[in-house]
């Protein structure tokens, strides 16, 4: 092993060289996306390479909105295989779907904003926009709407 490669790093340290907050860090610690690893004499956990290489790896995959179960796939993959190929394929196409999905529901609030947006030109003695907000909310929730409403994959 080279010098470089046995270099370990404090959190804070692990943080500025992966681009991952220390909270992120432990988080995934927590959620087993990065291994419990060496901890010192103080038991201060101690990052190598290996691991800041994990963390933007992990930051990589969670900036294209990926979930934690889609980043543990992809983690669980070393490329070496076609099977590891399909399995990575396959992930990406589901992500693809979800990240198509919200798409298609910000268009919908696209449109729906628009519409309150016309509501109102600021012309008038009061605010058609709030008085459209108002009424909406005095309407009673559609079923989509309620505790079983759409969840985003993330």
């Amino acid at each position: 092993m080279s010098q470089h490669e046995s270099a370990r790093w404090r959190i804070g340290e692990a943080a500025k060289r992966s681009g991952v907050a220390a909270a992120n860090i432990r988080y995934y610690e927590k959620e087993r996306l990065l291994s419990a690893g060496v901890r010192e004499n103080n038991q201060y956990r101690l990052y190598s390479d290996s691991d800041v290489h994990r963390l933007r790896f992990i930051r990589l995959c969670r900036a294209m909105d990926m979930s934690l179960d889609e980043v543990r796939t992809l983690l669980a993959l070393d490329g070496a295989s076609k099977a590891d190929c399909v399995a990575a394929n396959e992930t990406l196409d589901a992500h693809l779907g979800h990240v198509r999905e919200r798409l298609a529901e910000l268009r919908a609030l696209e449109h729906e904003l628009m519409q309150l947006r016309s509501q109102c030109d600021g012309s008038d003695s009061y605010c058609h926009l709030i008085e459209a907000l108002h009424a909406q909310a005095d309407e009673p929730l559609a079923p989509a709407l309620g505790s079983s409403g759409a969840k985003r994959h993330v």
